[in-house]
């Protein structure tokens, strides 16, 4: 133990003297630094703590198993909202749902296990916590959260630069996103972690011990200041002329697919629709299962039986229009049907925008489906075993395209600008939520957050400010239960409404910025950055070796 700076409490030392168990406790320890909690100083010192283990690790295989472990307890505690899902149907027993988080865990853990081995391969033997392995940490970490986000149609939900995001009035650390994006601000956590660890060793052997603590402490204050301020851009830009209203109709998971209550839920809907404040011009934003009613025509009849408003598509969509008012457009969470023929093959889940004519003007279809919720991976084989998806129905659903921006003539000119749409989940993907051929000028992200109870919608909040400063873009967010908001290109939240409450916002659109670097280079620029991390720790590595050789 000799290696450990004398700082370590003993009982850190203890749970130390058993590598395995500590790592599988870390990894819990430091998914409470992503919201609800927010405890991100624990999430550093989870990282310090995991990379003193791998620095102690006697060999490549000892460190995998080190990572492997801090995987599984990071993402059973990250993904616990997963299991509340499984209590919103009725085909699996809702126990299933920790079998899914846990199972889940098991497979996500081989990103960090993947990190751990590369970081003990580059610069794992000197048996304590040096930069060569902060930095091959960092780096392949970057590497494996990127892996994370496309192997196996990828799950990214809650990278680790997410615990760099400050309060909702200033993103905090995140605010160098357009220069490193996600993936490389996971990078910059870890640095920021191992690099306070080892300045502080650096200050606390020598002078005496009052000395040292205050050397200590002020480097502290000094890192809590610079993660929770970061850089300072200034005053914001003036909002564009465009107005919105923003509706959160507070429609119940256990409550959205009841027919009995269609219409009430619509009536709810349509009254925080109605113009509170008159504008000439107004974009109106519902939220994903916003509308049970199928706007389309051309269906078989027996699809829309349960519609709310019988089997005429036109009588919805012009109800729909009288809401709405005149000037206005609605973009809206809906489903649209995939026919064969004659026979309905699938279902997409789609932003339908409906003019104040009560026609539909564009719409988008959701690309990056959720596994187990809109289709069941896999089928001839997970149906019989009595596994089925969480969302109600029996079709699958079939992924759309991609990004793409509807455009809706320029603000200027008196259209409703150009509108990037991520569903949902979507927008979790970094360097892929933006058509980067036709720049929107702001995304709309609806949702249906109720499957997600109290942990899932906050977090997913947290994840599409992230998207917000890295693209330079303002977020809008309309969610059935909450959390809904308004987010300008910096990541600050300007206005919300929280959970399990019915509201609406209004206001006007935050303007975009300039395209940023990382919208213009995507996810080369953070897989540039763990490159450089990496390269730096061989070099370092390099270079040290030479010097007790010679």
């Amino acid at each position: 133990m000799a290696t450990l700076p004398a700082p370590i409490p003993a009982l850190a030392n203890r749970v130390l003297r058993r590598p395995r168990l500590a790592a599988l406790v870390l990894g819990a320890l430091a998914a409470t630094g992503f919201q609800p909690l927010a405890l991100w100083p624990v999430t550093l010192a989870a990282l310090v703590a995991l990379l003193a283990l791998i620095a102690r690790a006697d060999n490549a295989k000892r460190a995998a198993l080190l990572g492997w472990l801090f995987g599984v307890g990071h993402f059973s505690v990250g993904n616990t909202w997963i299991a509340t899902a499984f209590t919103y149907q009725a085909a699996m027993p809702a126990a299933m749902g920790w079998v899914a988080v846990f199972g889940l865990a098991l497979y996500l853990a081989v990103y960090p296990l993947l990190a751990a081995l590369a970081a003990w391969l580059i610069a794992g033997r000197a048996g304590r916590i040096t930069w060569p392995l902060v930095l091959a940490f960092a780096g392949s970490w970057a590497i494996a959260e990127w892996l994370r986000s496309w192997v196996f149609s990828g799950y990214v939900w809650n990278p680790l630069g997410v615990v760099a995001l400050g309060g909702f009035a200033r993103p905090g650390l995140a605010s160098v996103l357009p220069w490193l994006g996600t993936y490389a601000l996971s990078a910059l956590v870890i640095v920021f972690a191992g690099g306070w660890w080892i300045a502080a060793r650096a200050l606390s052997r020598s002078g005496t011990a009052a000395m040292q603590a205050l050397r200590v402490g002020g480097l502290s204050a000094a890192a809590v200041v610079v993660w929770m301020i970061g850089p300072d851009f200034g005053p914001r830009d003036a909002p564009t002329a465009l107005a919105f209203t923003l509706v959160q109709p507070d429609t119940r998971q256990q409550d959205l697919d009841d027919p009995a209550k269609y219409d009430a839920q619509f009536v709810t809907t349509a009254a925080l629709t109605e113009p509170g404040v008159t504008h000439a011009r107004r974009l109106v934003l519902w939220p994903e299962s916003g509308i049970p009613d199928l706007l389309r025509g051309g269906y078989p009849g027996y699809f829309y039986a349960e519609s709310t408003y019988g089997a005429d598509p036109a009588l919805a969509r012009g109800r729909i229009a009288r809401v709405i008012g005149k000037g206005s457009l609605l973009l809206t969470g809906a489903v649209d049907l995939v026919l064969h023929g004659d026979r309905v093959v699938g279902a997409r889940n789609v932003v339908t925008a409906l003019g104040d004519d009560a026609a539909i003007r564009a719409s988008y279809a959701k690309a990056h489906l959720v596994p187990g919720g809109e289709y069941l991976p896999l089928r001839s084989l997970l149906a019989p075993l009595g596994l089925t998806r969480l969302v109600a129905g029996a079709l699958d659903f079939l992924p759309g395209p991609g990004p793409r921006t509807l455009d809706f003539g320029r603000v200027s000119a008196g259209g409703y600008g150009r509108a990037g749409i991520q569903i949902c989940y979507e927008i979790i993907f970094s360097g892929q939520v933006v058509d980067r051929a036709n720049r929107p000028d702001y995304i709309f992200n609806p949702s249906n957050d109720g499957w997600f109870g109290a942990s899932g919608p906050p977090q997913h909040l947290a994840q599409a400010r992230l998207r917000a400063i890295e693209e330079g873009l303002p977020v809008l967010r309309a969610t059935t239960t909450g959390v809904s908001a308004v987010v300008d290109a910096d990541g600050v939240v300007r206005q919300t409404i929280p959970r399990l409450q019915a509201g609406r916002i209004e206001g006007f659109v935050p303007p975009a910025h300039p395209p940023t670097l990382f919208a213009r280079l995507g996810n080369i620029l953070p897989l540039g950055w763990a490159i450089v991390l990496i390269a730096a720790a061989l070099l370092h590595s390099k270079i040290a070796l030479r010097r007790r050789r010679g």
